[in-house]
C-alpha cells in the first residue's frame, strides 16, 4: 500500500574499527517511491545499506522493515550490492545467476518450477540480456553484468529493492533502460532505494531523497532536501568547488560527479 511505512531506520550508529561511518541515523521511509541515498565519498552510504540488510552489526539502533525485523520479511527484499564487492569469476551463466532470485530460504534445493523459469526470461527480457542467457557471466562487459544483477532482482518479485549504486559502469542508454524499470516498480507499489553519486541526475531521477554525512542531514520528498542549506551541510566545503552555487540549486547545472567520486572504489567504507 502507497505510503505505509516500508522502512524505519531508528537511533541507527555503526562503525568500521571503531570510528564512527553512521551516527545516530533516524528517518522513515514510505513505500512506492524511488528514493536517493546521496552524500559525499565516505557518507556511509553503502554501510546504510549494509545495516538494513544485516551484513554487518550496528553499534547501537535497530532496522524495521513493514514493521518487523528482517529475518521476518527478507523475502520481500532484494538487494544489489556495488558491482566491484562481486566475484564475476564465479562459474555460473547469466540463466543461473538471475534464477537465483526464485529461490527463498528454505527451499534451496528445490527445482525451478515452468513458472519461475518464466519468471526469469521475463526479468532477462526486461533488461535485454535474454540473448545471454547461456553466456558466463564472467564473459559479459561491466554493464552487462549490472543489468544481469537488476534481472535477478526483478525475478525476485520483492517490494524494497536496495541497489549500491547500479549505475556505475553502464553507458548512457543502460542507465535509461534500468532508470525505466525501476520507475515502473515504484509506479506498481514498490519502494526502491539506490546510492547515488550523481547530483546533476538526482533531482530527475528520484522522488524522494536521504541525504548523509555520518549524521542524516535529511530526508524526505526531493523538493524538501534538495536545497542549498541541507547540500552545504552534506557537502560542506566541497561545493565551493562548484562554481554558480545558485545555477546549481536551481537544478539548472549540477556537478556531473561528486566532486571526491572515483569510480573504482568499493573499498566498502562509505
Amino acid at each position: 500500500m502507497k505510503n505505509q511505512t516500508a522502512l524505519e531506520v531508528h537511533n541507527l550508529t555503526a562503525s568500521y574499527q571503531r570510528k564512527p561511518v553512521l551516527w545516530e541515523i533516524d528517518f522513515k521511509v514510505p513505500s512506492g517511491h524511488l528514493i536517493g541515498i546521496l552524500g559525499p565519498n565516505g557518507s556511509g552510504k553503502t554501510t546504510l545499506l549494509r545495516n538494513i540488510m544485516n551484513l554487518m552489526e550496528a553499534d547501537s539502533g535497530y532496522v524495521k522493515i513493514f514493521g518487523k525485523d528482517l529475518d521476518e520479511v527478507r523475502s520481500r527484499l532484494s538487494y544489489v550490492p556495488q558491482r566491484e564487492s562481486v566475484d564475476w569469476n564465479f562459474p555460473a551463466s547469466v540463466r543461473e545467476v538471475v534464477e537465483m532470485g526464485r529461490y527463498r530460504p528454505g527451499n534451496l534445493l528445490r527445482r525451478l518450477k515452468s513458472s519461475d523459469k518464466q519468471k526469469v526470461k521475463a526479468s532477462l527480457e526486461k533488461v535485454g540480456m535474454l540473448a545471454y542467457a547461456d553466456r558466463q557471466i564472467s564473459e559479459l562487459s561491466g554493464g552487462q553484468q549490472q543489468r544481469v544483477f537488476i534481472a535477478r532482482s526483478l525475478a525476485q518479485e520483492a517490494d524494497i529493492y536496495l541497489m549500491d549504486e547500479p549505475f556505475v559502469g553502464v553507458d548512457a542508454a543502460t542507465e535509461e533502460a534500468i532508470l525505466s524499470i525501476l520507475s515502473g516498480l515504484r509506479d506498481e507499489g514498490k519502494t526502491v532505494l539506490i546510492v547515488h553519486h550523481d547530483l546533476q541526475s538526482a533531482y530527475q531521477y528520484f522522488d524522494w531523497m536521504i541525504l548523509l554525512n555520518t549524521r542524516l542531514i535529511a530526508a524526505g520528498p526531493k523538493e524538501a532536501v534538495f536545497n542549498s542549506t541541507h547540500l552545504r551541510e552534506a557537502y560542506g566545503g566541497k561545493l565551493n568547488l562548484l562554481s554558480k552555487l545558485g545555477e546549481i540549486i536551481a537544478r539548472e547545472q549540477f556537478p556531473l560527479r561528486e566532486p571526491d567520486f572515483k569510480e573504482k572504489e568499493g573499498s566498502g567504507d562509505e
